[in-house]
Order: C-alpha cells, then structure tokens, then sequence
C-alpha cells in the first residue's frame, strides 16, 4: 500500500515538480508578458523625450535603459530557482527570493552566525516586502492621476472641436479619480483575475497599440515637415 501510495504521488500530474498547481504558459504567452510589461504608456512620449535630449543623448540613454532592463530580466531569472539547480524549488515572488538568497542559514556552523544571518534575511524581507508595497502604491496613484488627465484632455479636445478654441472647456479631475478607483476596487474582488487569457492578449494589444501609435505620430510630424536641415 505504501508504495502504491508512493506511485500514486509521483505520478500526479496535477501538480508542478514543486509541489503547486502546474504551470501552462508557453513561449508565446512569456513573449506578451515581457511586450506587456516593457511597452507602456510612456512609450506615447518616448520621442518627444529623446528629442528633448537629442540625436546623441537621447539614443545612449535608451540604450542604457535597455541595458538595466535586461540586466534586471536576467537577475530575475537566475533568482527564479534557489541554489542555481534546474530542478529546484521555485521563488514565486521578490520576498521569496530575497528570503532566499538573502536569508539562509544552511551553511553555517555556528548557531549564533546562523541566527544573525536569519535575523537579518527576515529583515531584509521585510524592507524588499515594504518597497514593493510603496512601489505599488505609487504606480496607483500615478496611474489614477494619468487617467483623470487623459479623461479631461479628451473632453476639452471634443469641447474645442465642438464649440471652438475660445470657448471655456475646464473640467475637474476628482470625478474621474473616483471613477477610476472604483473600476479599480470592483476588479480587484474578481477570484483568479490573473489567470484569465483575455486579459494578457488584451494587455498585449494595448501595449502594440501604444508603440503604432506613437510610431504614427512620429511619421505624421515627419512627413508634414517641409524640409530637413542635416548639419555636416
């Protein structure tokens, strides 16, 4: 019975080689989640910005930007399993990889070593979980006042469309907050919000969006412009 037991334990296949629900993402679903999470709404003005800067600044700044982007993707990945073993636990959060890495004890004889070493990874993981939270925080707040932003200046562009540029076309941005961080509140209540498919091709979608239309944007002031002065 033990070993039928056994067998029947090893052979589940409804759970990861770490004990968890099995994981379904392939290579195309990893591909729309670096898109989603790189390519943003910042990227609307990304030229404005390297313009401000110029032909030589504004490259090397994105180029800098795209270093430290893939240093922190591959710190990520070499952080995902502990002890650098391919088949090793998993670190499915920060917290879990700075408790980790930052907090073992394992190799240290001395009992008293080992307590510091353990006391101060459970700092550390606190300090790594409240950075987090401050960070989260902080992206919700901007992204509440981005909204309340882009909602009024579509409202004041149909206003002077509508009644013309003299006209006074003022909108306050607390009612859209509210409105914002309602949507917000009611979405966070739905179980397994993570999980659903739509919304990552959905988040994909958006990002590709931003980036067409920027691009066009781009072009459209190119091309309207007369002439080109290159300075040899």
């Amino acid at each position: 019975m033990a070993v039928q037991h056994s067998l029947e334990v090893g052979g589940d296949s409804r759970c990861d080689d770490d004990g968890h629900p099995p994981r379904n993402g392939t290579a195309w679903t990893c591909v729309a989640h670096i898109i989603t999470a790189v390519i943003g709404s910042g990227v609307l003005s990304l030229a404005w910005s390297a313009a401000q800067l110029g032909w030589v600044a504004g490259p090397v700044c994105m180029l800098c930007f795209a270093l430290v982007t893939y240093v922190s993707a591959a710190l990520l990945a070499d952080c995902y399993r502990r002890d650098g073993a391919d088949k090793g636990p998993r670190n499915r959060s920060y917290m879990d990889a700075v408790r980790v890495f930052l907090g073992t004890a394992a190799s240290f004889s001395n009992y008293g070593a080992s307590m510091a070493i353990a006391c101060c990874g459970k700092k550390q993981t606190w300090v790594c979980g409240s950075l987090q939270y401050v960070s989260l925080y902080g992206c919700g707040v901007a992204y509440t006042i981005t909204t309340a932003t882009s909602m009024r200046a579509i409202l004041r562009s149909n206003c002077y469309h509508a009644h013309g540029h003299g006209a006074p076309c003022s909108y306050g941005g607390s009612y859209y907050m509210l409105m914002f961080g309602a949507a917000q509140l009611f979405l966070s209540f739905i179980p397994d919000f993570h999980d659903m498919a739509w919304l990552s091709v959905l988040a994909a979608v958006m990002s590709f969006s931003y980036a067409f239309i920027g691009l066009g944007l781009g072009l459209a002031n190119t091309i309207g412009t007369p002439c080109f002065l290159f300075i040899v």
